[in-house]
């Protein structure tokens, strides 16, 4: 990438960032682009949908995730990491306003842009719930990409409680219980 084009992206990137944080994940592109100081042409020649400026943007958040999920996988408690693993994934889903609408409606198309960020967390998700599963902890016909879509169903349901703080732990913990063996 030339110099300057590596720097819109960069720019891009640092403005989809705080309008999603401030508005949500339907933050206008438009809006994106003129913040950055460029037109919208240039913010769909490096992001061609809503979706790939999406995956762009949490990339750090899937990296951060990935390394949690490693080192859970040394926790002496399988099942323990598996439940700190999904709360990091409901924080996460949590995060931006439509982001858990986002993932979901991504779950079963694999050549969405998301599937970067969405695949390499269901092969981490897999190994910790493997791992729980031997340990005799998580019922055997539990699958991940279950769990995923009901972690984004937690954090989509406290996205719309506001009044209510604890019932995406509430609904975790419930969601935690029913995966015992």
């Amino acid at each position: 990438m030339r110099a300057d084009a590596r720097r819109n992206h960069e720019r891009l990137l640092a403005q989809a960032r705080t309008a999603f944080t401030e508005q949500g994940t339907d933050a206008s592109l438009e809006d994106i682009a003129r913040r950055a100081g460029v037109g919208i042409g240039t913010l769909y020649r490096h992001f061609p949908t809503r979706e790939a400026l999406l995956g762009a943007v949490f990339q750090d958040a899937r990296d951060a995730l990935l390394r949690h999920s490693a080192e859970l996988a040394g926790h002496p408690d399988p099942c323990e990491a598996l439940g700190r693993w999904l709360r990091a994934l409901v924080a996460h889903a949590s995060e931006y306003r439509g982001l858990s609408i986002a993932l979901m409606s991504a779950s079963g198309d694999r050549d969405s842009a998301l599937s970067s960020c969405r695949e390499p967390l269901r092969e981490a998700g897999t190994v910790l719930m493997a791992r729980a599963r031997t340990a005799g902890a998580v019922r055997a016909d539990v699958a991940i990409g279950d769990l995923m879509q009901l972690t984004n169903a937690i954090a989509l349901a406290a996205e719309r409680s506001p009044e209510d703080p604890e019932l995406a732990d509430r609904l975790l913990d419930l969601t935690l219980r029913g995966l015992r063996a």
